[in-house]
């Protein structure tokens, strides 16, 4: 690792903890700052290797490179997003998922990225916010450079009851979709667990797949929640090929908790070996809740980099 370029100075930690909000206590802060700190500083063992290029590493194929959902490091992002950014880069990610700016304008966000040598193919957006700023969603993926945004999750009321509630997503997707893709941008679902739940008969997930156009809506498959759904992913990519654009790459402990990527249950290798069925363009790592989220996005570039020589 060139320390010259991994340093984070400890004046931009100080100027990060007097922004310190409501939600991040200064204990925590401490905790993440010294993390940071002793991250840039560390030889970089599970971050590149034999010390390789990461210039070099980024002009690879872009399904070749290793991303990372943001939703993971969502406490130090409320610290500072500028920290964030460099410890991800440094660790060697190149391509990152947005759960929100942080109060950083889309421009801002565009030059953080820039800095750091880093992209942003995708983002989370909430379904209700297409519905009162899609013009300012669509003006700021673009200023971001996003290629994909994705609908993260729907509340029980969003759910509803039976199948119709899906049916009427569906048709809703096309129409975001089709309003996306004049602006070169698609629009893709992440899946849980609940829409794998059979209603009248009918699994939402596949309503959602079948009714919606390809051409339009994407799939984001999380992979933890297909498989805790007790799912296999490949049976998808076979049932669906081309569908599943964009991964969730998490992992499941044996009592079905999460577990950092490659130390738990999930077969990512039978997976990986059917990416190119499966349409696969940007697969992130995520974990919805860690206890060293450090070593958590570690595990996950140094588990999916070699996981990534697998995929056909």
């Amino acid at each position: 690792m060139n320390l010259s370029k991994t340093n984070l100075s400890k004046t931009a930690i100080l100027d990060a903890a007097s922004n310190i909000g409501s939600g991040v206590s200064r204990r925590q802060f401490i905790k993440y700052s010294s993390g940071l700190l002793a991250a840039m500083s560390a030889p970089a063992v599970l971050a590149h290797g034999h010390g390789s290029d990461k210039g070099a590493m980024m002009k690879g194929m872009h399904k070749s490179a290793v991303g990372l959902q943001l939703y993971t490091l969502r406490d130090i992002m409320k610290v500072s997003v500028p920290a964030t950014l460099k410890l991800v880069a440094d660790v060697g990610y190149s391509e990152m998922e947005f759960a929100g700016y942080f109060d950083h304008s889309a421009k801002k966000i565009k030059q953080l990225l820039d800095d750091n040598g880093l992209t942003a193919p995708s983002a989370h957006i909430q379904l209700d916010a297409f519905d009162t700023n899609l013009s300012q969603i669509l003006d700021d993926a673009q200023t971001v450079g996003h290629k994909y945004l994705v609908v993260p999750w729907l509340s029980e009321a969003q759910r509803g009851t039976g199948i119709a509630p899906y049916q009427a997503l569906a048709d809703k997707l096309n129409t975001i979709g089709e309003a996306c893709k004049k602006e070169g941008i698609t629009l893709a679902y992440h899946n849980h667990d609940f829409e794998f739940e059979v209603r009248d008969g009918k699994t939402p997930l596949d309503v959602l797949i079948t009714q919606t156009d390809p051409d339009l809506v994407a799939m984001e498959l999380d992979l933890y929640w297909t498989v805790k759904a007790g799912k296999n992913p490949v049976d998808y990519f076979k049932q669906y090929p081309g569908r599943f654009k964009l991964w969730h790459v998490k992992d499941l402990a044996e009592d079905g908790s999460f577990a950092d990527v490659g130390t738990g249950t999930i077969n990512f290798k039978e997976i990986f070996a059917h990416g190119k069925l499966a349409g696969i363009e940007h697969k992130f790592v995520e974990r919805d809740q860690t206890t060293d989220r450090i070593a958590t996005i570690e595990q996950g570039f140094k588990a999916v980099s070699a996981l990534n020589k697998g995929v056909s």
